[in-house]
């Protein structure tokens, strides 16, 4: 997949970004389900604009993470704050999710992009062919989507997503599971939305992806944060022995 062509079909998009939600702090944050805390007094502060990746072992409370920065969730205590502000309807609706298990109407391919339409009140016709040739799934449009192979949906998921011209998106492990020439289509989106300034934040166990793409990395072991740092420090310099042993496959 070249990225000129996502790149034609992003410029096509016009997209209008807004950063002016950064960043993206957590102050204390803590997530419990029936009293078993899932996260325990978390600090952080997400500034840059650029690619995020949330890591840590399976059970760390990495998925939980994503949903209650996409406000899915509340917090048992403690906040999320948006350029010093809680989150409102509007900074909802800039933002997408996109599940590991994507959700999708039980309609057919090109009626889940018809959907948004009517959630904005635009129409794009001119552009919706082009979106689903780029993921391969335009001789598929009319198939119902619940047909989609997993990676398939994946792709129709992500596609969707852009036509929320979101300033955020939010992915929980986009390709696990996935064969490479999916993967590649959607890092390269992934790619693409970074250049045009879409906020990502992603949570991934590849580390050779997340070397790829990331341009800081966020880890988290039992709900706790143990580090953040940018990528090159990362994976060259940890600052834990944990991060060392889950960079080494040891943990």
């Amino acid at each position: 997949m070249h990225l000129p062509k996502i790149k034609k079909i992003f410029e096509s998009l016009q997209l209008k970004v807004d950063d002016n939600f950064l960043p993206i702090v957590l102050k204390n944050l803590t997530f419990s389900i029936d009293e078993k805390k899932i996260l325990s007094r978390l600090n952080l502060s997400i500034k840059s604009s650029l690619i995020t990746v949330i890591m840590g072992p399976n059970g760390a409370g990495k998925s939980i993470l994503l949903k209650l920065i996409n406000g899915i969730l509340e917090p048992s205590s403690g906040a999320i704050l948006w350029n010093g502000n809680k989150i409102t309807s509007d900074l909802k609706r800039k933002q997408a999710l996109i599940f590991q298990k994507p959700i999708l109407l039980r309609r057919s391919v090109i009626s889940n992009l018809d959907f948004i339409e009517g959630l904005t009140g635009k129409s794009y016709n001119f552009i919706k062919d082009d979106l689903l040739s780029l993921v391969g799934l335009l001789d598929q449009k009319k198939q119902p989507a619940k047909l989609l192979s997993l990676g398939e949906q994946q792709r129709l998921s992500l596609v969707r997503s852009l036509l929320l011209k979101p300033s955020l998106i939010l992915l929980d492990e986009p390709t696990a599971n996935l064969d490479p020439a999916t993967t590649n289509i959607i890092e390269n989106i992934i790619v693409t939305s970074k250049q045009f300034g879409i906020k990502i934040i992603f949570v991934t166990h590849n580390i050779l992806q997340a070397k790829r793409l990331a341009d800081e990395v966020v880890f988290i072991d039992n709900g706790e944060l143990v580090e953040h740092s940018n990528a090159d420090n990362f994976f060259s310099k940890p600052k834990s022995k944990i991060v060392k042993n889950y960079l080494e496959g040891k943990l």
